[in-house]
């Protein structure tokens, strides 16, 4: 019995130190990659492969949905499809900070055809009530840009009784693709879904604790969480719907200088001044998704600077975990 209870004991050691040891891996391999693609100079590198007449196309009559659009990447995103003759819709959760930015959209790039929707994203009844709103335009939706997020570092429980991050990151941004599917197909077969993910994903696996109530609570590690749950629901949403005439695609910005990365990771953001992207660089690739042919994309892929990019590190023993995404579905689906 005692040896029983010491190889138990020792079993469970090594498990543990196995996970650390990958943890560790994860998060060098991810600060390395980061730094040297990720940061402006990566952007820059990267540039001198795009092509300046693939964000010369028009799209004069087409809807565009963009959420979080008040500030930062989903700021410059609405900007950039006004300028590109689009009928955009901001979808912000403050109505005074959306309405200055819907003016300064307006007044900078002359396209009146900006419109706001004032929705709180980590509240499923606000945005039933917005889709149902939203359906009463009887407009087809052409691009939805899964923009808004956040990362709040201490527990904070919705009057949903969610947590905040999954609310807003996971469960809002399912709650919003799966409720303007119809609109989405009205659209069809130029429809498209671009959900603005984040490297950091790549320092986790999926798992099904969708709410972080196992283990001490750390906002920085849900969001990483919530954002591989992102690029696993986009892979999903394409296979599922793939005979719809809808493309689905993920994408991450890069390290971007917006109010949200201030705000949520002050130290890195200081540690990185002025070798983070602007917002307009960081939303590049959300418009190019938005602009191209979708023969020319990959429907379920993960984007970054113009290209399809890996999912996973190398060695980080991620990819299997995505085989749990049936399961996530369910349980998101049970929750709208």
């Amino acid at each position: 019995m005692k040896n029983a209870t010491l190889h138990f004991e020792f079993h469970i050691s090594i498990t543990a130190l196995i996970m650390f040891l990958l943890k560790t891996w994860r998060a060098s391999a991810f600060g390395v990659y980061g730094y040297l693609n990720f940061t402006r100079n990566g952007f820059l590198g990267h540039s001198k492969k795009f092509k300046p007449e693939d964000m010369e196309i028009r799209i004069e009559g087409k809807n565009c949905v963009v959420t979080g659009a008040n500030s930062g990447i989903g700021f410059a995103t609405a900007e950039a499809l006004a300028s590109c003759g689009a009928t955009v819709y901001m979808v912000c959760r403050n109505k005074e900070k959306g309405e200055t930015a819907l003016s300064k959209i307006q007044s900078s790039t002359g396209n009146p055809n900006v419109h706001l929707e004032v929705c709180d994203l980590s509240s499923i009844s606000e945005i039933k009530s917005f889709a149902s709103r939203f359906s009463s335009k009887d407009v087809p939706v052409h691009v939805l840009v899964n923009n808004a997020g956040l990362m709040e570092h201490k527990r904070v429980t919705t009057s949903e009784g969610f947590e905040l991050n999954f609310a807003v990151n996971v469960l809002g941004t399912y709650a919003t693709t799966e409720l303007m599917l119809p609109l989405l197909e009205i659209a069809s077969p130029d429809a498209r879904v671009i959900t603005v993910s984040s490297g950091g994903m790549y320092t986790t696996s999926l798992t099904s604790d969708l709410q972080f109530s196992d283990g001490k609570f750390s906002g920085a590690e849900q969001y990483a969480r919530n954002k591989r749950v992102q690029v696993a629901l986009t892979e999903k949403w394409a296979e599922m719907y793939k005979n719809k005439g809808i493309g689905f695609y993920s994408m991450h910005p890069g390290w971007a200088e917006t109010p949200g990365v201030a705000k949520s990771l002050p130290d890195f953001s200081k540690w990185l001044s002025g070798k983070l992207r602007t917002s307009e660089e960081g939303a590049d690739t959300v418009i190019w998704l938005a602009l191209q042919p979708k023969e020319k994309l990959v429907s379920g892929g993960f984007y970054f600077d113009r290209a399809e990019a890996p999912k996973h590190l190398k060695f980080a023993a991620t990819r299997q975990s995505h085989a749990i995404i049936d399961s996530i579905d369910d349980t998101l689906r049970s929750l709208v």
